[in-house]
């Protein structure tokens, strides 16, 4: 499994996808899973599915540069964290990526998606008309994933259920770009937010979106 693009974002936090490659003994071998991650793996009846588990695990590990065992798990929310650490981190996967960012010091969110028209059909599902009028998204399949990618990350930078794409996340206008940064307005519990979300499409045709705040 390649790291095909890596990224140090600033002293305390990195970015890196990685390319699935492996099959799903090879991820395992590099693993040291106990019985209830492999319960997991069991449950996981789509082969893709345990592929995306144990990937985002494997590059987890690489990132974090350790042979330590790494317990990774879930909490009510469903946002994954470390036992007995304070480094913050996200997870993604699409088709045949995977990816993680981690931060010691902020907290982070990080989306990726394999870009595909049939986003068209979801859009007032995800995006407000206000947004939707925005001439870079409308009907941009690239601007629609930017969007896209850019709520996700929020949500999971956020951490907890609750946060409606739509009611409470707002794209601000942007310049459409193969690679930049945006920024989005979130009502959250506390009050209003403002945060920059940077995204970068692939030469094979996926978007990742990623925050850190």
């Amino acid at each position: 499994m390649p790291i095909v693009f890596n990224k140090r974002i600033d002293d305390e936090t990195i970015l890196a996808v990685w390319k699935i490659e492996e099959t799903e003994e090879q991820l395992i071998s590099s693993l040291q899973l106990k019985q209830h991650e492999l319960d997991v793996i069991a449950s996981l009846s789509n082969g893709k599915r345990a592929l995306h588990w144990l990937s985002t695990r494997v590059l987890l590990r690489t990132m974090l540069n350790t042979a330590d065992y790494i317990d990774c798990r879930m909490d009510e929310h469903g946002k994954p964290y470390l036992v007995n650490s304070d480094t913050h981190i996200s997870l993604s996967h699409s088709y045949d990526y995977a990816a993680v960012i981690i931060s010691k010091d902020k907290k982070v969110g990080v989306d990726i998606e394999l870009i595909k028209h049939k986003i068209k059909s979801i859009k007032h599902k995800f995006l407000s008309d206000i947004e939707l009028a925005q001439k870079q998204i409308g009907d941009n399949t690239n601007g629609l994933y930017v969007s896209w990618c850019a709520k996700e990350a929020i949500y999971k930078w956020h951490g907890k259920k609750g946060l409606e794409f739509k009611q409470h996340i707002h794209i601000k206008p942007f310049k459409l770009k193969e690679a930049g940064s945006l920024q989005v307005l979130v009502e959250l519990p506390e009050g209003l937010k403002e945060l920059e979300v940077n995204y970068f499409k692939t030469k094979d045709d996926y978007m990742l979106g990623y925050v850190v705040a």
